[in-house]
C-alpha cells in the first residue's frame, strides 16, 4: 500500500520529528544543545522508506522556536501524537518505521552528554515517547 500525504501531513511529520531533537536539545545542558540537535537530526536523516522521504525535505517548519519550552512541546508533542495516528491508519508498519526513527533520534540527543543523559533529558525523552505511544 502507497502512503499519501497531503502537504499538512508532511508539515506535521516534519514538525513531530525535529521537533522532538529541539525538545532534547532544550532539555540538555546550556553548553550541550548544539551537539544534542546536531546528533538528533543526523540520526533523523539516516531515516528511509516514506518516512525518510518526508523528512529528507528541505521545507521550513514553523514555530520550532518557541518563547520556553514548554511552548515548544505545546507544539511538538501533539504533532508527535497526530502523526502515529495517521501513519498507523495508512501503513502500521510505517508507523512502526516513524516510532523508531524518532526513538534513534531522542536517544542520539540524549547521548551527547557523558553518562547517563540527566534528569531533565530523561523526562523529555519520557514525554515524547508517550505522545509517540498516545495514538
Amino acid at each position: 500500500m502507497a502512503i499519501t500525504f497531503t502537504d499538512q501531513d508532511k508539515l506535521t511529520l516534519r514538525t513531530a520529528a525535529y521537533g522532538a531533537v529541539s525538545l532534547m536539545a532544550a532539555a540538555g545542558a546550556a553548553g550541550s544543545s548544539h551537539r544534542a540537535a546536531t546528533e538528533g537530526s543526523i540520526a533523523l536523516a539516516s531515516a528511509t522508506g516514506p518516512v525518510g522521504h518526508v523528512l529528507a525535505e528541505k521545507t521550513k517548519i514553523k514555530d520550532l522556536n518557541g518563547k520556553s519550552t514548554a511552548e515548544l512541546a505545546d507544539h511538538v508533542l501533539p504533532a508527535l501524537t497526530a502523526t502515529m495516528s495517521l501513519l498507523k491508519k495508512q501503513d502500521p508498519a510505517e508507523a512502526d518505521n516513524f516510532r523508531r526513527t524518532v526513538t534513534v533520534a531522542v536517544d542520539a540527543s540524549a547521548r551527547t552528554h557523558r553518562g547517563e543523559p540527566s534528569p531533565a533529558l530523561a523526562e523529555m525523552a519520557r514525554k515524547i515517547t508517550g505522545a509517540l505511544d498516545a495514538a
